[in-house]
């Protein structure tokens, strides 16, 4: 685990023309301008996709993350890890004993968000300390980069959201300063659910999404509830909107799974079931297919506001 971590932060401080490490940004920062300044050399050629692999509720001992692992293996794109990651107090055990033998092996292409089970060790300590700087500044839990010719946000659904907080101004900021076309934001408890969860008990989702519905966000990804859901656009209110915001839930990493109860409005497909969210993310347009291990499906695409 030692020699993944220190492969992993070689590869956030370095370069690299890899698709899975997002045109070799780092993901604690803005991505940086193409050219040299010299006028002599052509910028480098403009990713037009990218493919991000995500799923949430991952490292529990003695369920399916070694399946879903083993679609990782055979699946190339940037892991978002959707929080709750190893349980059940996200210590460094569990990250050592339930989440690493498992999704270890793909650490250097993941980029993680912490869930209420990182937060059940102080601070989320063993998070930061097994994910280094793949998970953005120590302590945030919030970061962005670019995949292609979209903008990913990821965000912290564990700490203050509200107006004022840290965490806002600094979405406020990305927001303004790094405008594209398409944009996607992912953390881990969601908005809206037919899960047995049900509606977040704190404001920092409904904060989080407000703000990204002003910018026109295009989708966004959570976990939490351990199974797979799909929701047609909508607004915070959860009215449809065609402006509004595609969501998916995908706490299908392998943590024990729930069965999803009555459906709530606009969700449009429920499933209990192990997988990865597989998006292809293209100009203007993204096309999506749930991978699980078992014949289930699920694909369709969109278009960018």
């Amino acid at each position: 685990m030692h020699k993944r971590r220190l492969a992993a932060l070689a590869v956030v401080l370095g370069s690299s023309a890899l698709l899975w490490h997002c045109g070799g940004s780092s993901p604690a920062s803005p991505t940086p301008p193409g050219g040299s300044g010299g006028g002599n050399l052509p910028n480098p050629p403009v990713a037009t996709s990218a493919v991000i692999l995500a799923a949430g509720d991952i490292g529990e001992c003695g369920f399916g993350a070694h399946e879903t692992a083993a679609l990782l293996d055979r699946l190339g794109g940037t892991i978002l890890a959707l929080g709750d990651l190893a349980y059940m107090q996200g210590t460094a055990a569990n990250y050592r004993d339930c989440y690493d033998p498992a999704w270890g092996r793909h650490l250097e292409r993941t980029r993680p968000v912490p869930g209420n089970h990182e937060y059940e060790t102080a601070g989320a300590s063993s998070f930061y300390d097994y994910f280094g700087g793949l998970a953005g500044p120590r302590g945030q839990g919030y970061y962005a980069f670019s995949a292609g010719p979209w903008r990913i946000i990821a965000l912290n659904s564990e700490v203050p959201a509200g107006p004022g907080s840290a965490q806002a101004m600094w979405l406020r900021t990305e927001l303004e300063t790094n405008r594209t076309a398409c944009t996607l934001a992912y953390w881990h408890r969601p908005l809206f659910t037919s899960g047995p969860n049900g509606p977040p008990r704190d404001s920092a989702p409904r904060d989080l999404w407000g703000t990204l519905s002003e910018f026109g966000v295009d989708v966004v990804l959570n976990g939490h509830e351990h199974m797979y859901e799909r929701f047609a656009p909508q607004d915070g209110d959860g009215r449809p909107s065609p402006a509004g915001i595609r969501q998916f839930i995908a706490g299908t990493g392998g943590a024990h799974s729930y069965t999803p109860g009555p459906p709530k409005p606009n969700s449009e497909i429920r499933a209990r079931v192990y997988g990865v969210l597989m998006m292809t993310l293209t100009n203007n347009a993204y096309q999506w297919e749930f991978v699980s291990t078992t014949a289930f499906r699920d694909t369709g695409s969109g278009t960018c506001h």
